[in-house]
């Protein structure tokens, strides 16, 4: 088949270049031309003239009460953590993206979810443009699940995979097309190399344009760059109805699959998979592994109730402050924000007399989570002073609130939900702001108002510690 010829458009200005080049002439923006294909006619780039739009006809127009829509059915694959994420299974014609760094798990886990489906009675269509068939094969019988079962075509190019697809289709509907992964996939109509931007771009709208009119389930796993971000042009997450990012620390035996845009659910919300050597088991209790081991108590530990989507999971923050050995103090966050944590040191210096000024400082977010709410402020300064203090805080003590740089404690979004999350697990006390105490407070939890961080500290180590008991450095 011929090649169709493609242009290079300006992603700037949209001025149109022969070849590529380094730098537009028309703005002067660099390394913006992005290779499009060329419409196959004239006829279909010119605009038409005025009579013969008006025979085509206009669209229809319809209010939105008169849109025929669909069941609201949902294919759950029974992985029960990835149905919660995408929102209680995954919808027909939907179109997501899944990423994740290499080798965290994403072609085990698309596996298993197509494992899944097929056991379900859906037809599925699993494309691999990376591995073969052999190594495919290998995978597959490792997985408790039945994965041996389930459709593979092993193709790069987009017209051969569509194709395939339609043919799969005429014999019996085909529900959901796995593509590992749209980098590696290519259109014969642009003469690019696969996975540069104008390939991403188009095969992943040709990909989207088939979902839609088919109603067949398209799921892409997408490669990340060094910063963690979805490779390729942005428009990919834009094209997509849901975006999925796979995370997790290569010395942990634990995932994270994390929902950053959903069309059809709630954003934000997490599932949480352990690796084994049968594939990825579902954790059903979060809160139980991000807790770590704290049957002895110990200084420099503290609990607080994250809420991720809708989901509330309590974890453990940890934080040492030591003598410094030589030059200037150390400050290592794991987990957190480092200007989060700096900003914490400086009003626990200011507002609670606790001066780290020769001490380093290390914080730690047990179970490889990173916080994304200020309400951990509380859990991460009173562990920093339970560290200097070498007293420990109680096993049974919820901490939450945000701190202001007044060293007063703020009031926390949805604590009834951490609050009861935290009663399920056995916690008796909660600290939290003085304003912030709700009306309906769990049974068998103890709820404390506090109003600053320095009445805080107060509190759970009985007006502080002598100077005897501190490091040197300590005001």
């Amino acid at each position: 088949m011929a090649k169709a010829k493609s242009i290079y458009r300006c992603s700037e200005c949209g001025a149109d270049y022969p070849k590529w080049a380094g730098k537009c002439e028309t703005c002067g923006a660099w390394n913006s031309l992005v290779e499009e294909p060329l419409a196959r006619s004239d006829a279909r780039r010119a605009p038409a003239p005025a009579a013969a739009r008006s025979a085509a006809g206009a669209g229809a127009v319809v209010t939105l009460g008169e849109v025929q829509g669909g069941d609201g059915t949902r294919w759950r694959s029974g992985l029960g953590e990835f149905d919660f994420v995408v929102g209680g299974g995954i919808v027909p014609g939907s179109l997501l993206l899944v990423g994740g760094e290499p080798g965290i798990g994403k072609s085990t886990l698309l596996l298993q979810v197509a494992a899944r489906l097929h056991g379900a009675g859906r037809r599925v269509l699993y494309v691999s443009g990376e591995e073969s068939p052999l190594q495919v094969r290998l995978r597959a019988e490792r997985l408790a699940d039945r994965a041996t079962d389930v459709l593979l075509l092993a193709e790069t190019e987009l017209e051969t995979i569509l194709a395939t697809a339609a043919s799969l289709s005429r014999e019996r509907a085909l529900d959901v097309l796995v593509i590992d992964s749209i980098q590696t996939v290519f259109t014969s109509e642009l003469e690019g190399a696969p996975g540069n931007v104008g390939q991403v771009r188009e095969c992943a709208a040709r990909l989207m344009r088939f979902a839609k009119a088919t109603g067949t389930a398209v799921v892409l796993v997408g490669h990340v760059t060094k910063g963690g971000g979805i490779a390729g042009p942005k428009t990919l997450e834009h094209i997509v109805d849901t975006v999925l990012y796979f995370e997790g620390e290569g010395t942990l035996d634990h995932r994270v699959l994390r929902a950053t845009k959903n069309r059809f659910g709630s954003v934000d919300e997490i599932g949480v998979f352990r690796m084994g050597q049968d594939g990825l088991a579902a954790v059903e209790n979060p809160s139980s592994l991000f807790l770590g081991d704290r049957d002895a108590p110990a200084s420099g530990s503290a609990v607080t109730a994250l809420l991720e989507g809708s989901r509330p999971v309590l974890v453990e923050v940890q934080a040492l402050a030591a003598r410094a050995g030589f030059g200037t103090p150390q400050r290592v966050a794991t987990g957190v924000d480092s200007k989060r944590l700096a900003l914490l040191l400086a009003v626990l210096d200011k507002r609670a007399g606790l001066s780290f000024a020769q001490l380093d400082v290390f914080c730690n977010i047990v179970g490889g989570l990173r916080v994304q709410e200020p309400i951990a402020d509380a859990a991460i300064a009173t562990a920093l002073a339970s560290s200097v203090y070498d007293r420990p805080i109680p096993s049974t003590a919820l901490l939450l609130g945000e701190i202001g740089l007044g060293g007063e404690l703020r009031p926390v979004s949805q604590v009834e939900r951490r609050l009861a999350e935290a009663a399920r697990l056995g916690w008796t006390d909660a600290y939290l702001a003085e304003r912030g105490i709700p009306s309906r407070v769990p049974s068998g939890l103890r709820v404390h108002g506090v109003r600053t961080i320095d009445q805080l500290l107060r509190t759970l180590f009985h007006a502080g510690a002598r100077e005897s008991e501190m490091p040197a450095g300590v005001a």
